[in-house]
């Protein structure tokens, strides 16, 4: 892989242009190729956190009852409508007809029953387990099914939009991380670990209309300076959440469109809080205190986000600005840090996953922590890597840098066996009245305090919301503007 990207970098033009995916997309007009800075570990959503699988599979092989669309709204997928109860616990949705899997097998209300009693099960590995293990689902009729909902949750259809929400086929459902079964306008055609991965257009769809191309191609390309170079040599249509250094070179190049998205995402210094020292608000405090946020949303991304002081970003209903409560104060963290009686010079390791904003913002927080007495050693890791060790089981790390694109996750930190190991029962009980609080205005100010709480807490390094670039083909169409969850709709896709 690296001496590809190596010849992408360094070779000719002409050379590059003659390489099979540069003449695939030129010459067939059925056919897009998209970068991806980020291969997936597996391709089921339901057993896997990585944001990637999603990227991949979501909405085009496997589906959800709802569809979040690129402005957050939220309409029917599977489902054909949905009422809820004016208690807004219960949720009954009638179900789309005539639907299928990719393997023949029928798709109803037993089918669903069976995903959400499994994504909420005990053996579950789903990331939202706790959300669909609070909810009972009843198949009334093969097209009508009832969730019941042991909290109110204002925010459920949205949710079943999401990749953890898919509906997956019984028979099929073990070996979806391999083979996906679904019921979308696309199959997994091939798969070239640590190159390529292609979807080709199921003829068995119910809408064969719906989707435009006949086949598509990601591409895995970590390294911005290759994923520049994929696009000039014509190897990639689009590129969506490229590397936002390598942006300001497309701007004025005609061939191309540049796509600022805003997101819900929240890109963090992550903290392990059961980790000594850091298990001591006030080093935590003084992390933060260490860290220019400006500095870092600049070498991190380029100038491309906006500062956050919480696990909560502008635009999200209840968002309050606490970037004011841990605010750049270099004096001040080497007060917390003798406070708390801390030798000097700690010594902490950073782990870094391969997205360039880490790498980059692992940069900047070295420098700036070593400035208080705090040498950090980086340590690069590959995504499966930081995802069994960092995120997994282990959470053998003390600091780490990640992108959480999750819009409602929030709830992570009334985990206390999440990988940054926050424990806090004020928090706790606070998130539960959140989540069972139905006025929007009693609801917004709760939030308002838990983003608080956490800010107080210095429960991590809250660093900036990203705005992430999409760089493609002056006539490459159907690409979100916006980006309220990380999501590839290829139905909408299309040449112009």
């Amino acid at each position: 892989m690296l001496n590809r990207r190596t010849l992408l970098v360094t070779g000719s033009a002409s050379v590059a242009l003659a390489s099979p995916l540069a003449s695939l997309a030129q010459s067939r007009k059925d056919t897009m190729v998209l970068g991806m800075t980020l291969e997936p570990p597996g391709l089921d959503p339901t057993a896997g956190a990585a944001s990637a699988i999603g990227e991949v599979v979501l909405y085009n092989v496997l589906e959800t009852l709802t569809k979040i669309n690129a402005d957050g709204s939220v309409s029917p997928l599977l489902a054909e409508s949905w009422e809820v109860s004016p208690d807004l616990k219960t949720y009954t949705f009638k179900l789309r007809r005539g639907v299928k899997f990719s393997n023949g097998e029928p798709f109803n209300a037993q089918t669903v029953k069976f995903a959400f009693d499994r994504a909420g099960g005990e053996k579950s590995t789903n990331k939202d387990k706790r959300t669909f293990a609070a909810i009972s689902t009843q198949a009334v009729d093969e097209y009508t099914v009832v969730l019941i909902n042991k909290e109110i949750d204002p925010d459920l259809p949205f949710v079943l939009g999401q990749a953890t929400a898919v509906i997956v086929e019984p028979k099929s459902a073990d070996g979806n991380a391999a083979k996906p079964v679904g019921t979308g306008p696309y199959k997994l055609d091939a798969w070239a670990k640590g190159s390529t991965l292609t979807l080709s257009k199921w003829d068995g769809f119910r809408d064969p209309k719906l989707a435009k191309l006949n086949k598509i191609v990601f591409r895995f390309i970590s390294d911005p300076a290759a994923q520049a170079a994929s696009l000039m040599a014509g190897d990639v249509d689009a590129f969506p959440r490229i590397a936002t250094r390598v942006v300001p070179q497309f701007k004025a190049n005609p061939q191309f469109q540049v796509i600022l998205g805003g997101s819900r995402a929240k890109t963090i210094v992550a903290i392990n809080s059961k980790k000594k020292p850091l298990d001591d608000v006030r080093v935590r405090r003084a992390i933060l205190a260490a860290i220019d946020r400006k500095a870092f949303i600049d070498g991190a991304a380029d100038g491309f986000g906006t500062p956050i002081g919480s696990h909560y970003v502008p635009g999200a209903p209840g968002y309050v600005d606490t970037t004011g409560i841990n605010p750049y104060d270099p004096e001040k963290a080497k007060k917390l840090l003798a406070e708390a009686g801390v030798k000097l010079p700690l010594e902490l390791t950073m782990t870094l996953p391969p997205p360039p904003y880490a790498r980059q913002g692992g940069e900047v927080v070295v420098a700036q922590l070593a400035k208080v007495g705090i040498n950090v050693k980086t340590q690069n890791v590959e995504w499966a890597q930081w995802l069994s060790q960092t995120y997994g089981g282990g959470h053998n790390y003390d600091l780490s840098i990640i992108s959480h694109v999750e819009p409602f996750d929030l709830g992570n930190y009334s985990k206390p066996d999440y990988y940054w190991g926050y424990d806090n029962k004020a928090f706790t009980q606070l998130y539960d009245k959140i989540k069972t609080t139905g006025d929007a205005k009693e609801r917004n100010k709760l939030l308002g305090d838990a983003q608080k709480l956490l800010a107080q807490d210095a429960a991590n390094g809250f660093m900036y919301q990203p705005q992430f670039p999409v760089i493609a083909k002056k006539s490459v169409k159907g690409l979100w503007t916006q980006m309220p969850i990380f999501c590839n709709d290829l139905a909408a896709l299309h040449w112009g």
